[in-house]
């Protein structure tokens, strides 16, 4: 027999677990909605090619105008224009010595000039600008060699037929091979004398730009291992120094003898675990590159993710804040240069991608980031020597802060040269 009470306590009972189960469907769906915010926010609805205002032969005009007007200003050929401070209009030029890593730039820019308009000044004058550090192709003290000697030599040998730079490249990638670690699987990029916080194997996203000269040597007689260290180091990288969002770390310190990751450091971002927004561009360019040179599918769909995860990061002018995780404040500078370089990156990445709309959808953004940087506010048009203006080469060391870099010239300008080049052939 059934008490009779028994009764109230069922409609009770039920009325209670009808209730959690209301306000845990509710959850869920709050959740879910929200989930589906944030993915949405990854996804960056890149503009079309129609509705990217761009002139590509006034962009290059501009270029050769301002290289008339600062050229005849450089020429001291023991020293090379780096940067130009907020306040000024003209180069400062440092030495070319073996520990400045920006020396390759200025002849690469004059390079790829010559490259675009076949006017022969342009090539003389790289001639000039190059020949000055041929004894850099023994730099072992630092990584940067491939910055400072592929720009240069290997530019001069693609573009300007310059037979006779190959032993130089083929001793310069030897140079930068040495460096190179197997019990850690990278190259070694700065002594710890030059960075005393890190005791150990240093390794900075930077390096991957330097697998270039590497790939470059393997192919025109140097020695094989220049490519199996080339890959080697991009396959370690790739696995230790992005997170989970495909956001990169500046420096990893590992352990020299064991391999192991000690720590994950910046040295020019705002914080450790921030994200530097150049240091993303490094990332971009260099997987495009190592997929160009070895057509191994790991390394396009790694370059996807990391430019994928850096174009939802931008803002609406595709020119990013110097890093990512100060980006909210609108008094925090811009770094045109890490647009510069992801601009020439993106050009490549959408001639070595399969899928149409992939294709379109790089092609457009490295469109819209040019657009911009060619604009009033980044051209150097008017107002100082450069290209551009607006570059952060290292806010947290309190150095060059909203200024123009020749680094951001370069990669502008190898940018133009791609993208004349792609229109040319009527690939996109």
């Amino acid at each position: 027999m059934i008490p009779l009470n028994t009764g109230k306590i069922g409609l009770k009972n039920t009325f209670f677990l009808g209730s959690k189960i209301f306000l845990l469907v509710f959850f869920l769906c709050l959740f879910n909605c929200k989930k589906e915010k944030n993915e949405t926010a990854e996804i960056k609805q890149t503009p079309n090619s129609e509705e990217v205002k761009l002139d590509l032969k006034s962009l290059i005009d501009d270029c050769e105008s301002q290289l008339e007007i600062s050229v005849p200003k450089l020429t001291d050929l023991t020293k090379h224009p780096r940067l130009i401070e907020t306040d000024s209009t003209e180069w400062e030029e440092v030495p070319n010595n073996r520990l400045v890593w920006t020396s390759g730039f200025y002849p690469g820019i004059l390079w790829y000039m010559y490259d675009i308009s076949k006017d022969e000044k342009w090539k003389q004058e790289a001639i000039k600008r190059t020949e000055v550090f041929e004894d850099f192709k023994t730099i072992t003290e630092h990584h940067d060699i491939g910055f400072m000697m592929f720009p240069a030599y290997g530019k001069g040998y693609e573009l300007g037929e310059k037979k006779e730079y190959k032993n130089i490249l083929l001793t310069s990638a030897a140079s930068l091979a040495s460096r190179f670690n197997p019990n850690v699987g990278t190259i070694r990029s700065w002594s710890n004398k030059m960075h005393p916080r890190w005791k150990q194997h240093i390794t900075i996203i930077d390096n991957m730009l330097n697998l270039e000269l590497l790939f470059w040597a393997a192919k025109h007689g140097g020695d094989k291992k220049f490519y199996d260290i080339a890959v080697k180091h991009a396959e370690t990288t790739m696995k230790n120094h992005f997170r989970d969002d495909y956001t990169s770390w500046h420096v990893l310190e590992y352990d020299s003898i064991t391999g192991a990751v000690l720590n994950r450091n910046t040295k020019q971002g705002y914080a450790d675990d921030s994200r530097w927004s150049r240091g993303q561009a490094w990332g971009v360019y260099g997987y495009t590159m190592v997929y160009k040179e070895t057509g191994d599918k790991k390394f396009l769909d790694f370059a996807q993710k990391l430019t994928d995860k850096y174009l939802s990061l931008l803002p609406d002018d595709y020119v990013p804040c110097w890093d990512f995780d100060v980006a909210s404040d609108p008094n925090e500078e811009k770094d045109a240069s890490a647009a510069a370089v992801v601009a020439s990156a993106l050009l490549d990445l959408s001639e070595l991608v399969e899928d149409k709309k992939d294709q379109e959808r790089y092609y457009n953004a490295a469109l819209k980031m040019l657009e911009s940087l060619g604009s009033y506010k980044y051209s150097g048009v008017g107002k100082a020597d450069a290209f551009l203006l607006h570059s952060t080469g290292a806010k947290s060391l309190g150095h060059e802060i909203d200024v123009a870099l020749i680094y951001a010239d370069y990669y502008y300008i190898e940018a133009l040269d791609r993208l004349k080049k792609i229109k040319e052939n009527g690939k996109i």
